[in-house]
């Protein structure tokens, strides 16, 4: 290799570059000679900017805005307005856990649209009693928690009381409504962040729609023509009012219905993955692949799928040929349970609007710290005023809901994403209500294709059944 073509790799430093002269010199490489540093070198914020609006905007030419990433800090915004702004697959998210951290006494968000309305008293009243619980309750729970599960050997002091400090959080969360305020981290490109921008901007929230003209402000600031278009979607805002109402209503009750159902999955799994395999690394076309997998017995593809298995490590994923295959469940799960799906955003989500009509879980710990009858007590204001609320507008009723109420949700996935799942959720260190949902899936998807589940990874110290003796009344 002579010495003009040596190889480069190195960076453009978003110091000295602002996002957008860094998205125009990677786009300037599909017509330019020159390399990317002497492309960056002869542009400065106006030509950028020009350059974005005749090519993105312009002409659509949106990938160019892909180079362009932003890292926005958002706080004390409501864990319901998260769900929309982490609602966007491309993007990346860390937010406060309320697993690991207290929530303070008033941190609640009392919605626009609630003020100097009737209710907002009753509101208002019921976040408080559900807050008062909330913090209540830990010490009451750590104790009975230290019955139940001594200290270690080797185990420090600072250490156990984290421990069990973090297992009471673990109860008390249930208590927390989706009004509770939170902070998280956003990492996106300018093209995911425009559309994540219309979608707030469609929300039927006020709260929501205020943050995406926050975020745009914001983030035009540094990216001025990338996403300065953005604007709502009125189709977005529309669809829930083209669905006929009659055809929404429950026709079961909560308790009739199984919480988990395996509702569509491909009767020939196994075979797909496995002659995609051939394919991939033969030289055949597909149909003669399929052919030969189906002429397999049972014990011969579990012998070829054990040899492509073979060597995976616990942090290896997949091969991509698993993609070819996929689950739908139909699940009810407590909201803290959704709120752990949902970070798990290669599936296919649909859930429905949070609400206390499908009942809520109870812990087994608040009886067991005798603490049951103020729970129920908590839970059935919330629900009481939740039902006033919904009468007169159910997306802001939604934020009295708290986490331990159940939420139905529908997720599709391919195996490849069902095994992170449950490998990540069925693990001894995730929440009980979410290695509950993992493990369940697991013993459907067990059911469904007997040769896959046997090799799916996850936690078989446990099975649904057993953590909801162990964890729930």
């Amino acid at each position: 290799m002579s010495e003009s073509f040596a190889r480069r790799i190195y960076l453009l430093d978003p110091r000295l570059l602002n996002p957008e002269a860094i998205a125009v010199a990677f786009a300037k490489t599909s017509r330019s000679p020159l390399s990317f540093d002497e492309i960056a070198a002869e542009l400065n914020d106006e030509q950028s900017a020009q350059f974005n609006e005749k090519w993105v905007v312009g002409y659509g030419h949106a990938s160019v805005a892909e180079h362009a990433i932003l890292h926005i800090a958002i706080e004390n915004v409501s864990r319901l307005a998260v769900e929309t702004i982490e609602g966007n697959r491309l993007a990346s998210f860390t937010e406060k856990s309320t697993r690991y951290q207290n929530w303070e006494k008033h941190a609640f968000h009392i919605p626009l649209e609630l003020r100097g309305h009737p209710l907002e008293q009753d509101y208002l009243d019921t976040c408080s009693k559900l807050f008062d619980l909330y913090m209540d309750c830990q010490p009451q729970i750590q104790v009975q928690l230290a019955r139940e599960n001594p200290q270690q050997p080797g185990e420090s002091t600072n250490a156990y009381e984290r421990r069990m400090h973090s297992r009471a959080l673990d109860a008390a969360r249930y208590l927390l409504p989706a009004a509770s305020l939170a902070n998280l981290g956003m990492t996106a490109n300018a093209r995911t962040l425009e559309h994540a921008i219309s979608k707030m901007l469609s929300s039927r929230l006020e709260e929501v729609r205020q943050i995406g003209s926050s975020i745009k402000e914001t983030a035009c600031a540094c990216i001025p023509t990338l996403i300065k278009y953005a604007t709502a979607n009125e189709y977005q805002r529309s669809l829930p009012n083209r669905i006929p109402p009659e055809s929404t209503r429950s026709q079961n009750k909560p308790e009739s219905v199984d919480w988990l159902k395996l509702v569509n999955y491909n009767s020939f799994g196994i075979e797909k993955i496995l002659a995609a395999m051939l394919h991939r690394h033969g030289e055949q076309e597909y149909e003669l692949c399929y052919e030969h997998v189906l002429n397999l017995i049972d014990k011969e593809k579990r012998t070829l799928l054990k040899g492509i298995l073979d060597g995976l490590g616990p942090h290896d994923n997949l091969p991509h040929e698993f993609e070819h295959t996929a689950y739908t469940f139909d699940i009810i799960m407590d909201q803290g349970a959704y709120y752990e799906v949902k970070r798990h955003r290669m599936m296919t989500q649909s859930p429905q609007e949070l609400s206390a009509a499908l009942g809520y879980a109870t812990p087994r710990i608040f009886k067991d710290s005798d603490l049951l009858e103020r729970y129920q007590s908590a839970m059935t204001a919330a629900a009481a005023c939740w039902f006033k609320l919904a009468e007169w507008n159910p997306s802001v009723a939604s934020y009295i809901v708290p986490n331990g109420f159940n939420r139905r949700v529908l997720l599709s996935m391919n195996i490849r994403e069902a095994d992170t799942f449950i490998k990540l959720r069925s693990s001894p260190n995730a929440h009980f209500s979410v290695r509950r949902v993992a493990c369940r899936m697991a013993e459907e998807i067990q059911k469904a294709h007997p040769i896959i589940g046997e090799f799916l990874l996850q936690n078989t110290a446990e099975s649904s059944e057993s953590i909801d003796q162990s964890y729930f009344l």
